[in-house]
């Protein structure tokens, strides 16, 4: 994990890969909630059985939004901001899922601090380029401008 210790340094971060989150297994168990708490349980996420005959996956797959979910958790698993009291997830900008993840895969993410601004309440709004790759796969499975906000 690595460790920042203020908003100077974070700012001197601008244009670099900061750091890469450790791996997120992507268990049925965990699309199956994902589905149940979103109310989308499309077949290709929760019918094994028929995902095998139908999809051209020949499995399930996770639901984007559930990759896009765990966003935050690949921050927090990646780096620390020492002087940070309170983080917020601010938005999302140009979200795409270029690849699938199929169940019992893993994933991770690469964070490259695009932008810090310093906000007028004295916060800061940082935009993180986040590409969430699969384990043994040359293609990204998300890619997303990640905006947050931090408070000192």
């Amino acid at each position: 994990m690595r460790e920042i210790a203020s908003l100077d340094a974070l700012k001197a971060l601008v244009g670099q890969e900061v750091a890469v989150s450790g791996w997120f297994g992507i268990p049925q168990a965990r699309i199956d909630l994902f589905a149940e708490a979103t109310d989308d349980d499309q077949w290709i996420h929760v019918d094994a059985e028929r995902a095998r005959r139908e999809s051209p996956y020949g499995d399930t797959v996770a639901h984007g939004f559930l990759t896009l979910s765990l966003l935050p958790a690949m921050l927090a698993s990646a780096l620390t901001m020492v002087d940070m009291k309170m983080g917020v997830n601010y938005g999302l900008n140009r979200v795409r899922f270029p690849g699938p993840v199929p169940v019992n895969s893993r994933v991770r993410g690469r964070l490259t601090l695009s932008s810090v601004q310093d906000l007028a309440d004295g916060g800061a709004q940082l935009v993180w380029d986040v590409v969430v790759e699969r384990e043994g796969s040359d293609k990204p499975v998300c890619v997303a401008a990640f905006l947050m906000r931090r408070y000192s």
